[in-house]
Parts: structure tokens; C-alpha cells; sequence
């Protein structure tokens, strides 16, 4: 199977934040920007492995910094790397003020997914082609974590 280059999956997303996934202090609800990261990972994933994927994972999640209503919520994913039938994908999230300006870090989130057929069965994805220093570096930090999840799945 072909291998494909990393920037051959980058998602990029944005979505004004709305009184109607606010918390009481008027902050996004972490759970929409959780469900933001899913939507952009997947995109990534199935741009990778043209195929239908599904959410086996998500890595620890930090909130660094709040997004109030009214600010837009930008994000960008991509593959790090594949392995038979899942793959890697890190997720970046920032909020922008669209009045004042500026930009500041939210979350950053790793998350695997599968490739799938209609039925749900598991299909090998191509592997990825890393090209500059930084995506080399997280294609082996994507080996070092997967060995991680794989030895606490064993643990549970």
C-alpha cells in the first residue's frame, strides 16, 4: 500500500462559539470543544485512509484557556502516524477574539482512530510519509505512545 505525506491529511476547522454551548460563566462547554477535536481528527483520518473511521481513543485533554461566546474556535489536525488499521492524529485548538484580535492556545489533543468498512470491520490504512524535522519527531513520539496505550490496555 502507497504511503501518503502528512500534509496530504491536514484538517483544518473553525466554529464561532454560541450562547447555546455555553457554560454558566458564558465559556464554551469542554465538551463542545471535545466534540470539536473529534469532528477535526476524524476529517484527518479519513483524508489519510479514505475511509469511514471510528474514535477508539482520546489522550489526556487540557483546557489551558477559556473561549467565550462570541470568539472563534479554530482547529488543526493531522496524521502522525498509522499503524495496520488505526492511526494517530494530533489535534491543536485556538481561540481568536474576531474583535480585538489575538490569538491564544485552548487544548491539544492525540487521538486514534480506526478505518472501517460500511459494516465496521477494520481495514489497513496506508502509512504516512513524514517530510520536515517536526513531523519526524512526532511520528516516533506517535510510536512511543501507542507502545503506552497498547501496555495499559494490557494492565486493564
Amino acid at each position: 500500500m502507497q504511503g501518503r505525506f502528512v500534509r496530504e491529511s491536514a484538517s483544518e476547522y473553525s466554529e464561532l462559539a454560541l450562547p447555546n454551548d455555553a457554560n454558566g460563566l458564558g465559556n464554551l462547554l469542554g465538551g463542545k470543544i471535545m466534540h470539536l477535536v473529534d469532528l477535526c481528527g476524524a476529517i484527518a483520518a479519513m483524508k489519510h485512509c479514505r475511509n469511514p473511521v471510528v474514535t477508539a481513543s482520546v489522550d489526556h485533554m487540557d483546557f489551558i484557556h477559556p473561549v467565550q461566546i462570541g470568539q472563534l474556535v479554530r482547529l488543526r489536525a493531522s496524521v502522525n502516524r498509522a499503524f495496520n488499521s488505526s492511526m494517530e492524529v494530533g489535534v491543536k485548538v485556538w481561540v481568536e477574539d474576531l474583535i480585538r484580535g489575538g490569538e491564544k492556545h485552548v487544548s491539544s489533543a492525540f487521538l486514534t482512530f480506526v478505518a472501517v468498512t460500511k459494516d465496521g470491520r477494520s481495514v489497513p490504512v496506508p502509512p504516512v510519509i513524514p517530510e520536515s524535522d517536526d513531523e519526524k519527531r512526532r511520528y516516533e513520539r506517535a510510536g512511543e505512545r501507542r507502545a503506552y496505550r497498547l501496555a495499559q490496555r494490557r494492565r486493564s
